[in-house]
């Protein structure tokens, strides 16, 4: 049987779903559509192997939306599908002083998950993999030792389809089934949990209403009673907004504090289009696969960064080294291949997020050293290497005696040398 013959067997296998369960073969399973698992099932297809994504579908994941120049160049999102260009950041302390850091020569691509994730899931559907809409159940195994993937479709009363898989890729989300299934003996990753309200940003007459609120500025809101350890947000999306926090702390209402940064914000009146909440990983999970035939990848990995909560961009990156990691395994049958996707990440990323989890655990942890933290952004220094590092995703090393500058003003700061 030749590629496209097998192909239509496939699909033929997949339209017989829906009468009787089938067990088509596939090289590489991954579950879950979001940019981690879409970007890995697409790099897969292009490479010429069988894809079957299984996403749940009909759920959007809260976020800022927010993608950095780098996740746009490598890979090669239209201009089409950013909501809003931001051109610079507010940083508000717990005594409301501000600072405004702008962007030099440069903006911050702004996109809503819903037509992203779904516009990533074709992407991948036209590269060749195949799309399903369902819900992950189980792995187990073959006779002769294949994984055979159980899923479910929508409905209350769908049948349970089984497909058998050379690989499968977990990239479903920070409470990974997969994970908890194929990888029982590694903790989970910490997480925070996050809600935000998409409302209608203000035009004409009521924006007027809202004169703190900017189309082209994310604020940040660093206030204890928004968030005991992380950070509230208004992030603009063009004709909505997000406006959200998060935190670890159980008991703390997310609603409450949104609602109040709202009022803060000026969009207490603003037009609320829908409600979300989801938990976000703060730390790489200290195993990604079951060292057999399972890879896990984006939030189900656990790569999220800490303090920002940026999660787009290490999720797709996360995805493509998983592809590359299960193409390797896939052609040379050694599972210790896929080991290969943390090594990356964490070489190309480790030393980020490390400073990152520091600075959340250290500046978040108090009201007076969220007001010193926000001091510091003042600094052009600061702002400068922040935007460099965050548009371009890596440590700015080249300017040596800006970083000597930045480390004995924040020494300054530290000691309570210079005032907030």
């Amino acid at each position: 049987m030749n590629g496209s013959q097998d192909k239509a067997a496939r699909s033929a296998s997949l339209a017989a779903w829906a009468v009787a369960p089938q067990q088509a073969q596939y090289d590489v399973v991954v579950v879950g559509g979001g940019p981690s698992g879409s970007t890995a099932a697409a790099d897969l297809a292009r490479k010429g192997r069988s894809v079957l994504l299984i996403d749940r579908g009909g759920r959007i994941k809260p976020c800022g939306g927010a993608v950095p120049p780098a996740l746009i160049r490598e890979f090669e999102i239209p201009d089409s599908l950013l909501v809003a260009h931001v051109t610079s950041a507010r940083m508000v302390s717990p005594s409301n002083q501000e600072v405004d850091m702008p962007i030099e020569d440069g903006y911050v691509g702004m996109v809503d998950r819903d037509v992203f994730d779904e516009w990533l899931r074709e992407r991948a559907r036209a590269c060749g993999a195949e799309r399903v809409t369902g819900t992950f159940e189980r792995i187990d195994r073959s006779a002769d030792g294949v994984a055979v993937v159980h899923f479910s479709g929508q409905s209350d009363d769908a049948p349970t389809h089984a497909v058998r898989a050379r690989a499968v890729i977990g990239a479903d989300g920070a409470q990974s089934v997969v994970a908890r299934t194929a990888l029982p003996d590694v903790p989970p990753a910490p997480y925070v949990y996050a809600y935000h309200e998409i409302v209608r940003s203000p035009v004409g007459t009521d924006a007027a209403k809202a004169p703190k609120f900017d189309p082209a500025r994310c604020d940040v809101y660093y206030q204890g009673k928004l968030s005991p350890d992380f950070y509230g947000w208004v992030f603009p999306h063009g004709d909505t907004t997000s406006i959200g926090t998060g935190t670890a702390l159980r008991g703390f209402s997310l609603r409450n504090a949104t609602s109040a940064l709202r009022d803060a914000a000026g969009l207490g009146g603003a037009m609320t289009l829908r409600r979300e909440g989801a938990p976000i990983p703060m730390k790489p999970m200290k195993r990604w696969d079951n060292q057999r035939d399972v890879l896990l990848a984006g939030d189900a990995a656990g790569v999220v960064a800490p303090a920002s909560g940026e999660g787009i961009y290490y999720a797709m990156v996360g995805g493509r080294f998983a592809a590359d990691a299960v193409q390797a395994f896939l052609e040379t049958g050694n599972a210790s291949e896929l080991a290969g996707a943390r090594r990356r990440f964490m070489r190309a990323h480790g030393r980020v997020f490390w400073v990152l989890g520091i600075m959340q655990k250290f500046w978040y942890s108090s009201d007076r050293r969220r007001e010193r933290f926000v001091s510091i952004c003042r600094d052009k220094d600061v702002q400068k290497l922040t935007w460099e590092s965050y548009m371009n995703k890596k440590l700015v090393r080249k300017k040596p005696m800006a970083h000597v500058r930045i480390f004995f003003k924040d020494l300054a700061h530290l000691l309570g040398l210079v005032r907030a």
